[in-house]
């Protein structure tokens, strides 16, 4: 398994939105992604200059159905 890197809330959000997720509500700092076709559903939390630690970012892929080979390369 390849190491997951240290990014952005926004930079995640924008490889979801190529593997096919849409931006369903946002509530307080945490954007709702949902995937157009699956309607799987996971959470990205916004916060500013801070970057997603590596366990939250990995529940974040396993919670889009994405392995880690995928998920980085829509990066």
């Amino acid at each position: 398994m390849k190491k997951l890197p240290a990014i952005t809330a926004k930079e995640v959000v924008r490889a979801l939105k190529k593997a096919g997720f849409f931006e369903d509500r946002q509530k307080g700092s945490h954007l709702i992604l949902v995937h157009v076709e699956t309607r799987r559903r996971t959470v990205v939390p916004i916060h500013p200059g801070r970057t997603i630690n590596k366990p939250l970012l990995a529940a974040i892929i396993n919670d889009a159905g994405l392995s880690v080979k995928d998920f980085l390369e829509l990066l």
